[in-house]
């Protein structure tokens, strides 16, 4: 009973905070339904890659040019797992913040396929029950720790980049407010919140007060490169902590962090 009250604690605290500086978080946190696809457009589900996680190294050297390279497959590897989290679970975290509940992730359910030259995840849209916030915290982070073995030690990803691309999805509707709030505030909610869930997500994301463009904010640090500045057309992520110069260069050029670019709506 004690860990659920926190929960629902975390999530009134977020809608406060939001509400300090005249938002409005549900409007602010409003998404897309999971879209609903047809599943013979797909190459296979998250269910059949965690079996079998040889089928993602054929679609990878079958379809890029630079395939042979062993870090640039590392590298493509490394960005898929991101656009997992970032693609599937940050859509049911700012559903749960909206909703005050959210779906349990069904790896059945959720497909890679080709678009735009380039390979993306979709959910198929489900009718599963929704989970209230202690819940949905237990039944991500156990599935989070099954998921790791099988993206470390079959497909190479590494720990920082696994659970610091995690970390940058649970924290989703914190990404929402980083330059409209208290950054101390929002810093340590966004901490808290992660340290909810059990797993090491929240030992590779640090949310940190920064001024950008003279404008106080908070942005979440990553204890873990992606590799995405490996790949052509690629440069480094905002959040990046371990080519941490040169990822605060750019971000400073920007004036931007990635995942944080829709426009609040505020009273």
């Amino acid at each position: 009973m004690a860990k659920t009250e926190t929960g629902r604690q975390l999530l009134a605290d977020y809608h406060h905070l939001a509400a300090s500086r005249c938002l409005k978080a549900n409007a602010l946190l409003e998404s897309d339904p999971l879209p609903d696809i047809r599943p013979q457009s797909t190459l296979f589900s998250l269910a059949q890659l965690l079996e079998s996680p040889g089928l993602i190294w054929r679609e990878i050297q079958n379809n890029y040019p630079d395939a042979d390279l062993p870090r640039i497959q590392k590298a493509r590897v490394s960005v898929l797992q991101q656009n997992l989290a970032l693609q599937i679970i940050w859509p049911l975290v700012i559903r749960l913040f909206r909703d005050g509940n959210s779906i349990a992730l069904n790896p059945d359910q959720v497909f890679l396929k080709w678009k735009d030259n380039d390979l993306t995840w979709l959910h198929l849209a489900n009718n599963s029950e929704p989970l209230e916030t202690q819940e949905f915290i237990n039944a991500l982070s156990e599935q989070l720790q099954k998921w790791y073995p099988v993206f470390r030690h079959q497909l190479g990803v590494s720990p920082g980049a696994y659970w610091s691309s995690v970390g940058l999805a649970l924290g989703a509707p914190y990404s929402m407010i980083w330059n409209q709030v208290n950054p101390e505030a929002l810093c340590k909610q966004a901490n808290h919140w992660l340290s909810q869930f059990h797993c090491e997500a929240n030992k590779h994301i640090d949310w940190i007060p920064a001024e950008f463009n003279q404008q106080r904010c908070a942005i979440p640090q990553r204890r873990g490169c992606c590799l995405k500045y490996l790949l052509p057309d690629e440069g480094y992520c905002g959040t990046c902590g371990v080519h941490r110069k040169k990822r605060m260069a750019q971000i400073e050029t920007r004036q931007t962090i990635p995942q944080a670019s829709k426009n609040a709506q505020s009273c």
